[in-house]
């Protein structure tokens, strides 16, 4: 199975950081081909702009959907949307490693969806949810909260999680045809000790090494 993990996350050796690499290693070691996008060091531009592209529709004004739908056509993505890209398409897993900032995602993984989902090569055309191009794909976020678990439930403290997660499960990644795995959540790794955290670790590798036997959920549902 190929699989693309994406870390957003500035410090390598946060938990974040622990996550992907323990996916990494997990992965690999049970055969599968692990390609990744370390954003931050990656040093990935978050900002569309006519960067995104090396052709052009309409020099006067930057309509990115129809540059994107042209760039499509002709070869014109940039070189680092087209590498992107490409790893999705070879992707059997995409694995997303972050932590929830803000009730969303880091503003760096917004801006590679923003930039690397694009019109004509991702979807369009007809080709959104169940007719999406990635059809047959599977995707799943890992993240980490700030609060505890109580916090994240519906009528907790900060409100219901899964709410907090359909827009990138339902409107980004079944959107695009995706099928969606259970999210990984760990609640409040700051302040736990490493007793828990080597825990959280071991029982994340296990996870991963029956991923391909795992049912996709029902966005909304779980």
């Amino acid at each position: 199975m190929n699989v693309l993990l994406v870390l957003a996350h500035p410090e390598p050796q946060s938990f974040n950081g622990a996550m992907f690499g323990t996916a990494r290693s997990a992965l690999e070691a049970n055969g599968h081909q692990v390609v990744t996008s370390d954003l931050y060091r990656m040093g990935f531009d978050p900002v569309s702009s006519r960067r995104n592209f090396v052709s052009v529709k309409e020099a006067g004004y930057l309509k990115l959907q129809a540059e994107e739908m042209l760039a499509s056509e002709v070869h014109g993505f940039a070189l680092d949307v087209e590498a992107e890209i490409a790893k999705i398409e070879a992707a059997d897993l995409m694995i997303w490693q972050f932590p929830l900032w803000w009730f969303g995602m880091p503003a760096i993984l917004k801006g590679w969806v923003d930039r690397v989902f694009a019109m004509g090569r991702v979807y369009g055309n007809g080709h959104i949810y169940e007719t999406g191009r990635f059809k047959g794909k599977r995707a799943l976020l890992s993240l980490t909260t700030g609060g505890p678990e109580a916090a994240y439930q519906q009528g907790g403290f900060n409100g219901d999680l899964e709410a907090m997660l359909r827009p990138m499960q339902r409107g980004m990644l079944e959107f695009t045809g995706f099928s969606v795995l259970m999210p990984q959540v760990v609640y409040g790794p700051v302040r736990a000790d490493d007793a828990q955290r080597h825990a959280w670790l071991a029982q994340w590798e296990g996870r991963l090494r029956f991923i391909e036997q795992e049912t996709p959920i029902e966005v909304g549902q779980y």
